[in-house]
């Protein structure tokens, strides 16, 4: 029998988005909106599709587990979970819950599975724009079904296009990315949603993408499907990412050529 595991867990998000997620968006009253820590906003949608998507992908893979952001934020002892053997699921039920609590896109329902510790499955879905992005086990990666592979060179300094997520940067490294941005074609702010940014880089509207914090669930389902393209997903020393590691900075783009690029002009002192 075929593995059915990417249409099943497409189809989980997609129901996910339908039923919980979109019926919420610009119906939130004040009390839908919380503070799980300072600054960092939760709301009722992202809790139902967090309980929805987790029940869901134990049904599909019984005795799986699942690590999903706000049962993180409620219990942080589950993150050892991502160094076990085993079937191991992260779940990201809202990404960009901050757009989302303002009514404004763009946000993404994201999940990235861990096989053994190794990252072997992600999707990604924009519920606004109806695009999906799925990959799994090095099959290589595909948008709405149809696969994507991203170009091995790259083009001049000048004419790439990237964000740089620069709040949370150190304060040097903030100096350094701005006065490098000058050379770079267009340096964007970020959208506040590391799922669009990561389409943006699998669709060709980004060449790159700079991250300082790096949650596992808001870059495990990315990376992979970035890598599944032909693209690169690394720290700032040169090392592969991978979602255990709590490390901050990490550069995506995509092609080697690309990376290697911008980090010469935006992060080489």
């Amino acid at each position: 029998m075929a593995d059915t595991l990417v249409d099943d867990v497409a189809g989980l998000l997609r129901e996910t988005a339908d039923r919980v997620v979109l019926p919420l968006f610009r119906h939130l009253d004040a009390a839908d909106v919380t503070e799980k820590a300072p600054g960092e906003l939760v709301t009722v949608a992202d809790r139902r599709a967090e309980d929805m998507i987790s029940a869901g992908l134990r049904r599909l893979r019984p005795g799986s587990v699942v690590v999903g952001e706000e049962a993180v934020a409620d219990d942080p002892d589950l993150l050892r979970h991502l160094g076990f053997t085993g079937e191991v699921w992260l779940v990201d039920p809202i990404d960009g819950t901050a757009n989302f609590a303002a009514g404004k896109s763009p946000f993404a329902l994201m999940v990235a599975l861990l096989t053994d510790g190794r990252p072997s499955a992600a999707w990604i879905l924009d519920p606004i724009a109806g695009t999906l992005a799925t990959t799994q086990d090095g099959a290589g990666a595909y948008l709405d079904g149809v696969p994507l592979r991203l170009p091995a060179d790259a083009p001049p300094v000048g004419e790439l296009r990237g964000a740089a997520m620069t709040k949370f940067l150190p304060v040097s490294s903030q100096r350094t990315v701005v006065a490098g941005g000058s050379r770079i074609g267009e340096l964007l702010p970020g959208q506040h949603c590391a799922g669009r940014e990561y389409l943006d880089v699998l669709t060709g509207r980004q060449q790159f993408v700079l991250f300082w914090r790096t949650l596992p669930w808001d870059h495990a389902p990315g990376t992979l499907l970035v890598r599944a393209a032909g693209g690169v997903a690394r720290r700032l020393d040169g090392t592969d990412y991978h979602p255990a590691d709590t490390e901050p900075g990490l550069l995506v783009a995509a092609s080697d050529k690309v990376w290697t690029e911008v980090h010469n002009t935006l992060l080489a002192p």
